[in-house]
């Protein structure tokens, strides 16, 4: 998962300083998500608090701030092709955003530290997040590469 952080930050890094920004979260994301992983089994509830806090706060940022300024630069560059894949990807990364919430619903209500799912619980997460990912990724490119080449032939 950070692999594939990296690459897209060296794909899209210096794009947009919010972009950039977000990419540099979603590594601190991944990394908390590993480094979580690979203690589960001690983890405490602070831990998981604090991993849920980063969850959020990536996630917010993504919807509050990334996809608004992605979605107004397709608008800007009569980007119909990128307004398209937006209106198509969206409602994937909105049900996997409530998905992500859910967890850390529980975790605030302190279910998670205790369930005996916890290890399927956090596995499921870090699937949710690799596929989150993989769509966000496939937007910034699109709207990226598309804007790139309009604004180098304006």
């Amino acid at each position: 998962m950070l692999e594939s952080c990296r690459n897209a930050q060296e794909r899209w890094g210096g794009v947009h300083q919010l972009i950039d920004r977000w990419l540099q979260e979603r590594e601190e994301l991944s990394a908390a998500y590993a480094s979580l992983r690979d203690h589960l089994d001690g983890a405490t509830r602070e831990a998981l608090q604090e991993f849920c806090s980063i969850l959020v706060d990536y996630c917010s940022a993504g919807h509050f701030e990334v996809y608004e300024q992605l979605v107004r630069e397709a608008r800007a560059f009569n980007d119909q092709r990128g307004l398209d894949l937006a209106a198509q990807i969206y409602p994937r990364i909105e049900a996997l955003t409530d998905m992500l919430l859910t967890f850390n619903d529980q975790c605030e209500r302190g279910e998670c530290h205790d369930s005996p799912s916890l290890e399927l619980d956090f596995a499921r997460v870090g699937e949710l997040l690799q596929e989150r990912f993989e769509l966000e990724d496939c937007l910034i490119e699109v709207l990226h590469n598309a804007h790139k080449q309009v604004a180098a032939t304006a």
